[in-house]
């Protein structure tokens, strides 16, 4: 499955920041880094994916951050669980919605369930929904991340879209939710 090391800046970065921290993180790496932008927050979240050996590319990325990120930037480890759409992430989706959370420990295996099997798959249909992801944290919390990439922000909070938030299923997951937090950010690199 597919390992991200995934940079939280507390800043909005601008597009000739995100090329510097590009530059800086991806040189002589076979590695993709894209970026975005919080909406209404004070936030960019930079997504670095590697190619052939990712553990030890990413530790390389890792030991870089620290030169090129503010230092209250922080770095974790996610680790692909599920993968929805047509084309690597990012591709030619201006928005991105992020969910991140933990889970009630008694709740796990039915949220875990409820995700692969309708939530994430249900998303992943509605029209202007690019591509779902699904990501373990490997070093920290939240441990679930999900990130849908959006043609249109109106694809977020279409009929379409509230349908599959409003089933029985997911009524009954989501009061285990922990520690959520949902952004909705755009694109400045892809």
């Amino acid at each position: 499955m597919e390992r991200v090391l995934l940079i939280k800046v507390p800043a909005r970065l601008g597009i000739l920041a995100v090329g510097r921290i590009r530059a800086a993180l991806s040189e002589g790496l076979a590695l993709s880094v894209d970026a975005c932008a919080a909406v209404d927050v004070e936030e960019s979240y930079v997504y670095c994916r590697a190619q052939g050996d990712a553990g030890a590319v990413l530790q390389i990325v890792r030991d870089r951050v620290a030169a090129v990120c503010p230092s209250s930037s922080r770095a974790v480890s996610l680790k692909g669980m599920l993968h929805l759409g047509s084309g690597p992430a990012g591709m030619n989706a201006p928005w991105h919605y992020v969910v991140e959370t933990d889970i009630a420990p008694e709740s796990e295996q039915d949220f875990n369930d409820w995700y692969t099997q309708e939530h994430m798959p249900g998303l992943a249909a509605v029209p202007g929904t690019a591509r779902a992801d699904r990501y373990l944290c490997e070093d920290g919390a939240p441990r679930y991340y999900a990130c849908y990439d959006l043609l249109t922000r109106e694809t977020f909070g279409s009929p379409p879209w509230l349908a599959v938030r409003g089933t029985d299923w997911s009524s009954r997951v989501r009061p285990s939710f922990r520690n959520t937090k949902r952004t909705m950010f755009t694109r400045v690199l892809g």
